[in-house]
């Protein structure tokens, strides 16, 4: 049986959407660079971590955001539902973030992220 073991958004600049998703959940965050992780980089001809094109956020489960060339296009195949007691003052904080309103209906609204990921959030 295969398990879920990590999300990838592919995206323009990993650092600035994982800090993004790091402030949205409260149960995930940048993991640190220890100095393999920084000598890999600098192998890579990286030497500020702003630069790096897989960032991970550590969690359950770990989300990777990993650097592309080409822009998004169309509407997500696959998407991330929140579920939030508030969903209204969650959505104010995620304006706050950076997100955008795609659509409301109610207490369901399906926002972006800095990129144009799409994904939900609604009442528990």
């Amino acid at each position: 049986m295969a398990r879920l073991h990590d999300i990838v958004f592919d995206c323009a600049h990993p650092a600035s959407l994982a800090r993004f998703w790091a402030d949205v959940l409260d149960d995930h965050e940048i993991a640190p660079y220890d100095e393999d992780e920084l000598e890999r980089l600098r192998g890579m001809g990286i030497t500020d971590t702003e630069d790096d094109p897989s960032v991970l956020l550590d969690g359950s489960p770990r989300i990777f955001f990993n650097l592309v060339p080409e822009a998004k296009t169309v509407k997500n195949r696959v998407h991330v539902d929140l579920r939030s007691p508030h969903p209204e003052a969650e959505a104010k904080r995620l304006f706050d973030l950076g997100a955008t309103l795609v659509s409301r209906d109610g207490d369901w609204f399906v926002l972006a992220d800095p990129e144009g990921n799409e994904f939900c959030l609604s009442a528990e």
